[in-house]
């Protein structure tokens, strides 16, 4: 089942990047990025509740609130200078170099998350960072 809400994700980030290049024409970029928020913080508050989730809040641990928060900086950071990005270059450029974040993140589960780096993991990622190279270039 992960395999299908993985491709579904692909799906909608896809969608994401074109309308977002279609939508921020003549928007501040900071802008965008905080009405997109707005909404995704709106739909996610929504599964919750929908889901009936809310219970869960106070069982999550400090450790897991401070994770949890820092990665939500990290987001807003992302969204903030993919906007910026997609406001001043073409989405089929700047896309291709967003996605260099798969090479990154297995790079950084290796070294902090302790995850095996195999002779496919590394192949994978030089194929994907030439894809991009190809790509932009």
């Amino acid at each position: 089942m992960w395999i299908i809400f993985a491709i579904l994700s692909a799906v909608f980030a896809a969608l994401t990047s074109i309308l977002a290049k279609i939508g921020i024409d003549g928007v501040n970029s900071n802008l965008a990025t905080a009405i997109r928020t707005v909404v995704v913080v709106v739909m996610a508050w929504g599964m919750v509740f929908l889901t009936h989730a809310e219970s869960g809040i106070k069982e999550i641990s400090s450790k897991s609130w401070i994770f949890l928060i820092l990665s939500g900086l990290a987001t807003g950071a992302s969204w903030l200078c993919y906007y910026k990005a997609l406001q001043m270059g073409e989405a089929s450029k700047v896309v291709p170099i967003d996605k260099l974040s798969v090479v990154i993140t297995l790079i950084l589960a290796f070294v902090f998350l302790h995850e095996e780096f195999t002779i496919k993991s590394v192949i994978g990622c030089v194929l994907i960072a030439a894809g991009t190279l190809v790509m932009v270039l």
